[in-house]
């Protein structure tokens, strides 16, 4: 199959014949085109739609072709302008050059002019878009050196990357939210011969499932109500390059279907259109739930599981690998920091002991919040317990048992029993502090622990206090 052009044209000109030339001209080359009589048609249209080239009239009834070219210019500045007139003068030539026209045609117009000027500005569009691209990731590591991790499980996976992404493979990645999902994404495309090209990231839970295919897919102009131009989906955007389809598992059954045609053939139909689109994209999904039970409840499609679940990467939770806490607790020390233009700080040792003894349900993202809040709220140069998020400082019980076998003071003393054993582990042993976490003086703690025969010694650091 023979892919047309991607290229899409707006006409801005008053004159009826000169529009039906032009669309004429411009379709039959298997361009998309988009035709307005007037100025504010077009800067209406250019809101609403992305062009590579647009061609306009010097003479417009409402605004002028010069007055126009700032606003065109302003609204999507890598579209190349090309002015037509049919009073074509040296002066009004250079006039439509320095207010930022790429090119000037005369009137009357021949295709082989029309069709040259629309290739190389269309040429010139695309090598500016990856310019832009390239120069906003230009500051961002996206590789190994991204992940911040030492433990044998991490290690595995960077072992696993190394064999895989230099392949078109799909690849399933599956773990807790806020594990890190995305970074190895692009720790794969950034490794892989795709680099060159475009990742493309879907969170696909964060788009309404009504315009999930468009975003998808793109649609062509008139497909649904407020469907004014013609809109490029994702998956055009990716072409050369790898989309990221997060939540995989939120997908809804009738657009899975078009996704595992896309995998099987390349191919697909953008919303009410009748020609198809054929793009050369790698697939990566992640999932927070196990696409596997999905399919047993019959949400999510089995033959699209087994095309996306080709490789799988099961990404371990923070609690599963606590050697890598404070290694990341120190890089999103010293990141956030900088952020926020403070001195360089470090951790008192019973908040580093904490750190290491939190549950973390929120995983790696959890971590640097905390870490964001204690940086933010922390006084002096040594970030404490207190400077934590309170509702990080809970200590998570493996099992919470009501003791309903036993009186309400019973029950009272094993409560504050555990409290106190509680406040001795993240406090690593600290009396004094956990009395103050306590709200009390610390000889009515020095009773508690009499009365309950804890010793603080059993909560000590290793280092000492």
């Amino acid at each position: 199959m023979n892919k047309p052009p991607d290229v899409r044209v707006l006409v801005i000109d008053d004159e009826e014949p000169i529009r039906e030339i032009l669309s004429q001209i411009i379709s039959n080359a298997g361009y998309q085109i988009q035709v307005v009589p007037d100025g504010n048609s077009g800067l209406k249209a250019m809101s609403e739609g992305d062009y590579d080239v647009v061609l306009l009239d010097m003479h417009l009834p409402d605004i002028s072709g010069l007055e126009l070219i700032p606003r065109l210019r302003e609204s999507s500045p890598e579209t190349s302008l090309i002015m037509i007139t049919g009073h074509a003068t040296v002066e009004s030539a250079v006039r439509a050059i320095k207010a930022g026209a790429y090119d000037y045609l005369e009137k009357p117009l021949h295709a082989e002019d029309v069709l040259l000027a629309i290739r190389q500005g269309a040429e010139r569009k695309k090598l500016l878009d990856q310019n832009r691209y390239l120069q906003q990731t230009l500051d961002q590591r996206y590789g190994f050196d991204n992940i911040i991790a030492k433990s044998k499980k991490m290690m595995d996976i960077f072992e696993m990357i190394r064999k895989i992404a230099d392949t078109s493979t799909t690849v399933l990645i599956q773990g807790e939210s806020g594990t890190g999902k995305e970074l190895v994404a692009k720790a794969i495309h950034f490794n892989s011969s795709r680099k060159g090209g475009r990742f493309v990231p879907l969170n696909c839970g964060g788009i309404p499932e009504t315009l999930l295919e468009s975003e998808l897919f793109g649609h062509a102009k008139g497909a649904f109500t407020g469907a004014a131009s013609s809109k490029q989906g994702l998956f055009q955007v990716a072409d050369k390059g790898t989309i990221f389809l997060d939540e995989v598992a939120t997908m809804p059954l009738s657009t899975q279907v078009k996704l595992l045609r896309v995998l099987q053939e390349g191919v697909f139909y953008p919303v009410g259109a009748t020609t198809p689109v054929e793009v050369d994209v790698r697939v990566l999904a992640a999932a927070n739930q196990d696409l596997d039970q999905e399919v047993k409840k019959g949400v999510f499609r089995q033959d699209l599981f087994y095309r996306l679940n080709v490789i799988q990467i099961n990404l371990p939770s923070l609690r599963e690998r606590p050697e890598d806490i404070l290694l990341l607790a120190h890089h999103f020390l010293k990141k956030h920091c900088a952020d926020q233009s403070r001195e360089t700080k470090q951790f008192s040792p019973e908040a580093a002991e904490y750190l290491t003894r939190h549950n973390w349900p929120g995983n790696v993202r959890e971590l640097e919040n905390a870490i964001e809040h204690a940086v933010a709220l922390c006084p002096g140069n040594t970030i404490k317990i207190g400077d934590m998020p309170r509702h990080n400082q809970a200590v998570e019980l493996d099992q919470v048992i009501l003791p309903l076998d036993r009186t309400m003071k019973e029950a009272r003393d094993l409560f504050e029993k555990q409290y106190v054993e509680g406040l001795l582990r993240i406090t690593g042993g600290n009396v004094t502090k956990a009395a103050v976490m306590a709200g009390m003086a610390r000889q009515n703690m020095q009773l508690k622990l009499r009365d309950y025969g804890i010793s603080s010694k059993a909560f000590s650091l290793k280092n000492g206090e």
